[in-house]
């Protein structure tokens, strides 16, 4: 009876996206700053009006329901406004790794079968470059950002052209069906080609109300957008600000003094950052951290980060969130969440290892597990046996774009396998032990390269450090150490093998140390694949 006669329809059901909240934004507070970049000021009217424009505009260029188009940009109002003109049009986004090599993006532009894509001249050469060696011919809009001298224009019109070209009071719809496509991001694949993975428009619109929610977002906050749109679109938050009418602060080249001097004049409340980004900021100039009397909330994620890192950002008075995801569910769906009363009381360094696990999952994540694979059992929550990070939810991929094998290996049993290996602990919390590729197993012992890892971090010299496997004759693998030192500081080999000595089990400690800069991707993290091919023999 409760189904007789009950029908969804226009008046009781509407498809969630995250293109309503960019319009209630408009409605609700239209005078209130949405981008600031330099000295551009934009409202959410403003943008609400760009990317109606935008988007009828892509339209007339033949962009429609399922069509591609993508963008090579670094974070700006180009890339975030293309988070709502394009999906507005029915097409669906793909923001690029603006450090992918020719080859690469060629391939992207294929396998996403790209219609228009939109450069920002710094990268004109390699895109013109991508276009040569691809099979596809997308119309090429140029991102003509004044603040940037250099590149050519390599396209038929200019981003502005496009965006005076439409109109703005142009009529848009929302999607008919809430599990269309919104946009395409990229996997950085450490062999192959990457694998594209394939968000909605309800997980879009869930992740951005789990992100406010999880992190206690208030309203028009001052967000500065130091996460690049093209990973996990920004960890989704180019659409949680419009949620809460907050203010985007973009930064096109991340320098810790460019940050700080943001955070500074611009009052920024919240930014998200690979550990990278933190201790970056960690070991800037004093001078530069001086002077920021407000509250500053940091989002952390993309890799475990060592304890020591977010015990020398509280220090500095910055309060950090370690949360936990990977492209394939929208970025962040795992939240290290904070209890006061169960932790407040602890020591900054005890506070600072408790955030260093990655926690519970969020309230818009429906379940989270570290299974033991081969049984599909959850592991005892004893802190100490290992399994696999499983998680289901609307949080998660629609699934990899043309390729139906990898789909279904990574839904194996009803669940999305991670590849994190984990430990869960007796409250539920889960701590991320390696990922199944980097696990060291020595002498049939498991070593998690993380703890090594967090130890290096511990040595006042050590900048940066990551450890993989060194293949040894009698224990199989042992530890091989990567360490960048900081600048002015010195440190043997010996001394900080010595160091993890006195503060790990034996069998766990490092025989060989490399010194040198560590290779990174576009998002910060460190390349683990290519330390591994520099291992010494």
């Amino acid at each position: 009876m409760y189904d007789t006669d009950l029908a969804k329809n226009q008046a009781n059901f509407q498809s969630l996206s995250p293109l309503s909240l960019l319009k209630r934004a408009a409605e609700v507070y239209p005078t209130r700053t949405a981008q600031v970049y330099g000295d551009l000021r934009r409202t959410w009217l403003q943008t609400y009006q760009r990317c109606s424009s935008m988007s009828a505009a892509l339209q007339q260029h033949g962009i429609g329901l399922g069509d591609t188009v993508s963008v090579v940009a670094h974070n700006g109002p180009e890339l975030f406004e293309s988070h709502y003109s394009v999906p507005m049009a029915g097409a669906v986004l793909n923001a690029i790794n603006t450090r992918l090599d020719a080859a690469t993006i060629a391939f992207i532009f294929d396998h996403a079968e790209t219609k228009l894509v939109m450069v920002d001249r710094e990268f004109s050469e390699v895109v013109a470059e991508a276009l040569n060696l691809s099979n596809t011919r997308p119309i090429v809009i140029d991102i003509d950002d004044p603040t940037y001298t250099g590149g050519r224009l390599i396209g038929t019109a200019t981003y502005e052209d496009l965006a005076l070209a439409g109109d703005e009071c142009a009529a848009w719809h929302m999607p008919e069906d809430e599990w269309q496509a919104i946009s395409l991001n990229y996997t950085s694949g450490t062999t192959g080609n990457p694998k594209g993975v394939v968000y909605h428009h309800r997980g879009a619109y869930l992740t951005a109300m789990n992100m406010a929610l999880s992190w206690d977002m208030p309203k028009f906050p001052t967000f500065m957008t130091v996460v690049p749109m093209f990973h996990c679109n920004g960890w989704c938050f180019p659409w949680t600000t419009a949620l809460l009418a907050g203010t985007n602060v973009f930064i096109r080249h991340l320098r810790p003094e460019i940050m700080l001097q943001l955070i500074k004049q611009e009052k920024v409340t919240h930014f998200g950052g690979a550990p990278i980004v933190l201790n970056m900021i960690n070991n800037a100039d004093s001078q530069h951290k001086q002077g920021i009397n407000h509250q500053v909330k940091v989002m952390t994620a993309g890799a475990a980060p060592p304890a020591a890192v977010i015990e020398a950002m509280q220090d500095l008075g910055f309060d950090v969130t370690h949360v936990y995801g990977l492209t394939e569910t929208f970025g962040a769906c795992v939240i290290c969440e904070w209890q006061e009363d169960r932790w407040g009381h602890l020591s900054t360094p005890e506070q600072a290892a408790v955030k260093a696990r990655q926690g519970v999952r969020g309230p818009n994540q429906e379940d989270h597990v570290v299974m033991n694979t081969q049984t599909m059992t959850p592991v005892p929550k004893d802190g100490e046996t290992i399994g696999e990070i499983c998680l289901r939810g609307n949080m998660v991929m629609k699934g990899y774009l043309k390729n139906p094998t990898a789909t279904e290996e990574a839904f194996a049993d009803g669940w999305f396998h991670s590849g994190d290996l984990a430990v869960w602990h007796e409250d539920g919390y889960m701590e991320i032990k390696d990922r199944a590729k980097d696990i060291i197993i020595s002498g049939g012992e498991n070593i998690s390269s993380i703890e090594i890892e967090g130890v290096l971090y511990q040595h006042p010299a050590v900048l940066e450090a990551a450890v993989v496997a060194r293949p040894d004759e009698k224990w199989g693998e042992t530890p091989c150490v990567f360490v960048e030192l900081k600048e002015g500081e010195s440190a043997t080999e010996e001394e900080l093998i010595q160091h993890c000595r006195t503060n790990m089990a034996r069998f766990k400690v490092p025989k060989h140390v490399v010194f040198g800069a560590l290779p990174k991707t576009a998002t910060g993290k460190i390349q683990k694949y290519v330390l591994r091919q520099m291992v010494p023999a």
